[in-house]
């Protein structure tokens, strides 16, 4: 699907959630007032951008869709499998978010919200139950399944069938532009055995993993009903994305966000 946008902030939406009711992006770094390496949506806070740009930059994007920065609920991300459930929106005041790389909810008036530069954002929906979900899913992330927990996890907490759930694999690095080492490729061969070669693949002599195809697939393998993958990479696409690997670790986060209307 091509780009949305509102005013100058440009964000990618899923074809397989725009008729739902709930709002959801996965915005771009066009359309905020950061500078410099964070130019110009940067919603990482930790990444040495000026905090209130910051702050501006997350208001811009609750702006563009229509939710309401009070009802932010994020997390900290630690490249584990760990869940939390937003039964209410986090508090402003609390310092520090959860550390998860699971979120969860089914109140609409939770706005849930991560941050990216590489990894991959895995949108989630059980139309059935009314859940929405967020997941991070670097390489770490993959090995150890973040897509099948986030679903168990909607399972166990919510009573979400598998079938009924749609699940987006939002921009993130593609192939092309992941070459990985040892340590990656060992751990990939010992998470999917004979299915590894699917996602190992060689170019010019190098390893490279696909983390499209390993967690598209570690979703039809926990049952999910409908995947969508956008193929958009953000190394690639530098100039739309930040990326960890295209900026040797000097760039932004990108924001996902999902919500359900009331």
């Amino acid at each position: 699907m091509p780009y949305s946008q509102n005013e100058n902030v440009k964000f990618w939406q899923s074809e397989l959630l725009l008729d739902k009711p709930l709002k959801h992006a996965i915005f771009t770094r066009k359309g905020g007032v950061s500078t410099g390496q964070w130019a110009e949506l940067n919603v990482g806070m930790t990444v040495g951008d000026d905090p209130e740009k910051v702050i501006k930059n997350r208001q811009i994007s609750f702006n563009a869709l229509g939710r309401d920065i009070k009802t932010m609920s994020d997390s900290w991300l630690i490249h584990e499998t760990g869940v939390f459930i937003y039964d209410r929106p986090r508090d402003p005041k609390s310092k520090f978010p959860p550390k998860a790389d699971i979120i969860l909810t089914d109140n609409p008036d939770v706005t849930l919200f991560m941050r990216y530069a590489d990894c991959v954002p895995i949108i989630l929906y059980d139309p059935k139950k009314q859940v929405v979900g967020l997941a991070h899913s670097g390489w770490k992330g993959t090995i150890k399944k973040v897509g099948q927990k986030a679903v168990e996890a909607m399972m166990e907490r919510y009573g979400c069938k598998p079938k009924n759930i749609s699940a987006v694999i939002g921009p993130s690095i593609g192939t092309a532009r992941y070459e990985v080492g040892t340590e990656v490729i060992d751990a990939v061969k010992e998470t999917f055995g004979e299915r590894s070669g699917e996602f190992l693949l060689d170019y010019n002599g190098r390893t490279n993993f696909n983390l499209w195809d390993s967690n598209e697939y570690i979703l039809r393998q926990a049952g999910v009903g409908y995947i969508d993958v956008s193929r958009i990479c953000t190394a690639e696409n530098n100039d739309m994305w930040f990326s960890h690997r295209a900026d040797e670790g000097n760039t932004g986060r990108f924001g996902a966000l999902i919500g359900l209307e009331k």
